[in-house]
C-alpha cells in the first residue's frame, strides 16, 4: 500500500482517495474498536461529511455575526 499525508491507495479500484481532515489511523482504530473493518471508500465519505459539518457550522456562526465557531453551531 502506498501512503502519503493526504491520500491513500485504494486496492479495490487503484485510485487515490483524498482524505484531508481526518487522521486516518485514529479513525480506522476507532472503527476497529467497534468491531468493524474500514471499507475502501469509508474514509473519503467520512471526510466529506466532516467538511460539510464544518461548512454548515461556519455559515451559522457567520449568520450570527461571529468570527468564532462554537459547539452550538454544530
Amino acid at each position: 500500500m502506498e501512503f502519503c499525508s493526504k491520500c491513500e491507495y485504494n486496492p479495490y479500484d487503484g485510485e487515490k482517495i483524498m482524505v484531508e481532515y481526518l487522521v486516518q489511523s485514529k479513525v480506522r482504530a476507532y472503527i476497529k474498536k467497534k468491531g468493524l473493518n474500514t471499507g475502501g471508500n469509508a474514509l473519503e465519505a467520512l471526510d466529506k461529511a466532516l467538511k460539510k459539518l464544518i461548512d454548515d457550522a461556519s455559515a451559522r456562526a457567520k449568520a450570527n455575526d461571529r468570527k468564532t465557531l462554537m459547539a452550538r453551531d454544530c
